[in-house]
């Protein structure tokens, strides 16, 4: 894991240049990041730079964004998070809690079919057999939580596309480290891959 902003090993070095505005952070664009506060990533770069952000700790950083600059709570903790990263104090896929890693899928089924088809541990062996799980909070048709054998956690997100299709969003955080991020990321690539074919082929 990546060393914290406030060692004085990484305060010491350089800073490392910005990515080009147009690339993304933290998943985000430059576009929708300005669009939500104003500036684009290369801007808060260069004003997290002069505000010394390299060595303050993620806290610190999405504080003085909130408090200085009136940055909305959850886009202070996006915006801190893409500087650490293009700074290289924050690896890819690395939260404040662990790795965390998303997959999206649009499924031409309709989202009662995709949610049951995790709720209902039958179905689930179809698309996702052998695995243990908790389901720990089910809300129908909308989300399910999930605490996964080895404790990390995965929050499904389910969004209605119409009568006859949904987008189906699996979250798995507090991973212990970016080999293990990268592999669930391709893991669930594979699964939503095998419930896409699943539902399709029952509809």
């Amino acid at each position: 894991m990546k060393p914290q902003a406030h060692d004085s090993a990484v305060a010491d070095l350089p800073p490392k240049p910005m990515k080009r505005p147009t690339e993304k952070l933290n998943g985000i664009s430059s576009v929708a990041v300005k669009k939500a506060t104003g500036m684009n990533w290369r801007e808060w770069g260069t004003v997290l730079d002069k505000a010394s952000a390299r060595k303050k700790s993620h806290k610190e950083i999405a504080a003085l964004l909130s408090t200085r600059h009136k940055v909305a709570a959850w886009w202070a903790q996006m915006v801190a998070v893409g500087y650490e990263q293009s700074r290289g104090l924050r690896a890819k896929h690395e939260k404040p809690a662990g790795f965390e890693v998303s997959v999206t899928r649009t499924i031409a089924a309709p989202v009662a079919r995709a949610f049951e088809a995790w709720r209902d541990s039958a179905v689930r062996e179809h698309w996702l057999p052998r695995t243990p799980l908790t389901v720990r909070k089910a809300t129908p048709h909308k989300s399910i939580r999930i605490t996964w054998a080895d404790g990390t956690s995965v929050a499904v997100n389910f969004w209605p596309k119409g009568a006859l299709k949904c987008q189906v969003v699996p979250q798995h955080s507090k991973l212990p480290d970016a080999d293990c991020a990268e592999q669930m990321k391709s893991f669930w690539t594979e699964k939503l891959e095998a419930l896409r074919s699943y539902l399709e082929k029952k509809s």
